[in-house]
């Protein structure tokens, strides 16, 4: 079973995760978006990626799993609006790709990893003392979102009983 885990907005991640194996991660694609230096989403380039990860994979064999986001305390109403629009560009492509999509919550995935109350920073250590083969790809600190989406992608692996 291929586990697409992700990251969702801007600075997300996306997690192709195979038989206990993180198989690829790549930043979330986002392009330019008007004159004020904002970032959006490039549906394009997402869908051409998740599309280039699943060659040769039976659509009955992939499952899509997504963080489910929501508005958090003090985010401002353009950047929640913007992040509920990326959330619904993953969602969307993933549809029409005919994908089966999931959401899990960051507070039971967290949970399971025992990050409940850490910095974004103890999820870039965790899913390196798991997977230390990864590690030269998660050796920044921006890499934490990388980290993120592996550890969603592990934690639906290891929780969820999937027919293979």
């Amino acid at each position: 079973m291929l586990i697409i885990g992700i990251d969702p907005g801007i600075s997300g991640a996306i997690c192709f995760f195979e038989n206990g194996e993180v198989k690829n991660i790549i930043d979330m694609p986002s392009m330019a978006e008007g004159k004020k230096n904002k970032r959006q989403i490039n549906g394009n380039q997402l869908f051409n990626e998740i599309k280039n990860n699943i060659k040769n994979i039976s659509k009955s064999n992939i499952c899509v799993v997504v963080e489910q986001v929501s508005a958090m305390p003090g985010q401002g109403v353009t950047s929640m609006f913007n992040f509920g629009q990326s959330f619904g560009v993953i969602k969307g492509i993933c549809s029409a790709m005919q994908l089966p999509i999931y959401f899990v919550r960051p507070a039971k995935w967290k949970k399971y990893f025992n990050l409940i109350k850490t910095e974004k920073e103890a999820s870039r250590t965790k899913a390196i003392e798991i997977f230390p083969y990864i590690s030269s790809k998660l050796s920044k600190k921006k890499d934490s979102n990388k980290a993120e989406a592996i550890l969603i992608a592990s934690y639906f692996s290891n929780t969820y009983n999937l027919i293979e």
